[in-house]
C-alpha cells in the first residue's frame, strides 16, 4: 500500500479529522503572518518613506512619476542637515553621547538599589514610598516643571551652599543638575525602571540569597555577585530604554542643557534653521531672500531624523540578544 492510500485510509477511519486539522492549522499560520506582516508594515513604512526622501533631490520632489526609489539619488540633504548651522552634528552627536551614556548609567545604577530594596526589605512606609515611585510613572514631569525650575534654579541643601558662599547654585545651565535628576532616582522615567526590577527581584528565589550568607557573604557581595550578574539582560534592557528615551528628550535637555549642543534640542528647531540658513544662501548669491519650499523643509526634517535615530539602531543592533533575553524572562518572572 502506498503512502496516498494509507492517508487516504487514516482520513477515512478518522472522518476526516486529520485534513480539518491540518487546514485550520495552515489557515491559522496564514492569518498570523499576515497579520505579523501588517504590523511590520506599519511600524516600518514610515521610516521606509523618511529614508527613501533622503536621497531625493529637489527635483524628484517636484516629480509625479517619483513615489519611492529617487530618480536623482543624492547625499545633499545629509551633508545640509548636518551642517553646523543646523544639526552641528558631529559635535552634537559625541556631547549628546557622553552626556546621555553617564545619565543612563547613573539612572541604572539608581533605579536598581532602590528597586532592590523594595523588593528585599522591610522598612517604615515601604508602601507610601513605591506609591510615590507609581506616582512618578503616572505624573508627566511638565506637572512639576515649575518646581524643577526653581529647586535646580535655587538649588541648595540644607542652607549649606547659601551659609558658605552666601547664594544658592544656579545648577540649569550645566550637565550636573541632570545628572543629578539620573543619580537620585528622579529621571525620565525612573518610576517605570524601578517596577520593572522591583517585579524581577520578586520572583528570584530567596534560596540564593540564604545560600550566600551561609557561604560567608554579606549583603552588599551578596547583591554585587549573586542578584546582579542574574538580572544582568534586565539591567541592559532598563539601560536601552533610558539611554533610547533620554537620547531623544527635548524637555530636560532645554531645561537643564540649553547651552549644550545637543541632538534633540537641533532637531527641534531645524526646520527655523533651515529656513534661516535657505535665506541667507540665496541673499548671498544675490538674489531677495524668499521662503524655503515646505517640501524642500519636510526632506531636511526626515533628514535630521534619520541621522538622529542612527545611532540609536545601531546600539539595538548590538544589543538585541541582551533585550530580547531581558524581555522573555520578564514574561515568565513577571
Amino acid at each position: 500500500m502506498n503512502s496516498i492510500d494509507r492517508l487516504a485510509e487514516q482520513r477515512a477511519l478518522s472522518s476526516g479529522y486529520h485534513l480539518k486539522r491540518s487546514v485550520s492549522g495552515l489557515f491559522f499560520k496564514f492569518c498570523r503572518a499576515v497579520l505579523i506582516f501588517g504590523l511590520c508594515f506599519l511600524i516600518l513604512q514610515p521610516l521606509f518613506d523618511k529614508l527613501s526622501v533622503s536621497f531625493m533631490s529637489e527635483q524628484d520632489l517636484f516629480d509625479g512619476t517619483v513615489i519611492s526609489i529617487p530618480r536623482n539619488f543624492t547625499l545633499e540633504n545629509y551633508r545640509v542637515a548636518a551642517l553646523p548651522r543646523l544639526l552641528n552634528f558631529w559635535p552634537s552627536l559625541f556631547q549628546t553621547l557622553g552626556i546621555v551614556l553617564v545619565s543612563a548609567v547613573l539612572q541604572v545604577t539608581a533605579c536598581t538599589l532602590a528597586a532592590y530594596g523594595f523588593a528585599r526589605y522591610k522598612f517604615p512606609l515601604k508602601n507610601f514610598w513605591f506609591a510615590c515611585v507609581m506616582l512618578i510613572i503616572v505624573v508627566p514631569p511638565q506637572v512639576i516643571i515649575a518646581s524643577i525650575f526653581l529647586n535646580f534654579r535655587f538649588f541648595d541643601v540644607f542652607g549649606i551652599f547659601r551659609l558658605v558662599t552666601g547664594q544658592p547654585i544656579n545648577m540649569l545651565d550645566s550637565f550636573a543638575g541632570y545628572w543629578l535628576l539620573s543619580a537620585t532616582g528622579m529621571g525620565l522615567k525612573s518610576g517605570l525602571y524601578i517596577f520593572i526590577l522591583r517585579q524581577y527581584f520578586r520572583g528570584v528565589p530567596k534560596d540564593l540569597e540564604e545560600a550566600a550568607y551561609i557561604d560567608g557573604c554579606g549583603r552588599l557581595r551578596t547583591f554585587g555577585q549573586i542578584m546582579i550578574p542574574d538580572a544582568m539582560p534586565m539591567l541592559v534592557s532598563c539601560f536601552l530604554f533610558s539611554f533610547v528615551w533620554q537620547w531623544t528628550d527635548s524637555f530636560y535637555s532645554t531645561l537643564f542643557l540649553a547651552n549644550y549642543e545637543m541632538l534633540a534640542t537641533n532637531l527641534d528647531s531645524i526646520a527655523s534653521s533651515f529656513a534661516v540658513w535657505w535665506n541667507d544662501m540665496h541673499q548671498a548669491g544675490g538674489g531677495a531672500g524668499i521662503q524655503a519650499p515646505m517640501a524642500h523643509t519636510q526632506m531636511i526634517i526626515a533628514t535630521g531624523m534619520l541621522m538622529t535615530l542612527a545611532p540609536l539602531i545601531l546600539l539595538y543592533l548590538v544589543a538585541q540578544r541582551a533585550f530580547v533575553e531581558s524581555l522573555a524572562q520578564t514574561g515568565i518572572k513577571m
